[in-house]
């Protein structure tokens, strides 16, 4: 494939039960085509929560630091002395 680095080959996923019942169940109804399907629409469930959490914990920091500012705890921006060579 095009852009995709080579892949080692993925192990074996082993199921519960019930979760195995309810990825039929999933097919069965026409919701996806097959297991792959259902894994891939898992991971990808995975990984918008992690990009949420990664979202949250940004806005957590920024909440704190507009309250520090608000509280007068900052110091002023010298942009000459964080980029000297910009203003050469």
């Amino acid at each position: 494939m095009i852009g995709h680095m080579e892949r080692e080959p993925m192990p074996n996923v082993h199921l519960t039960d019930p979760m195995t019942e309810y990825v039929q169940g999933q097919i069965k109804s026409g919701a996806y085509a097959n297991v792959s399907e259902v894994v891939r629409a898992g991971i990808r469930l995975l990984m918008e929560k992690d990009g949420a959490r990664q979202f949250y914990a940004l806005k957590t920091e920024i909440e704190e630091a507009a309250t520090a500012a608000e509280a007068g705890q900052f110091s002023d921006f010298d942009s000459r002395a964080f980029e000297p060579d910009a203003f050469k």
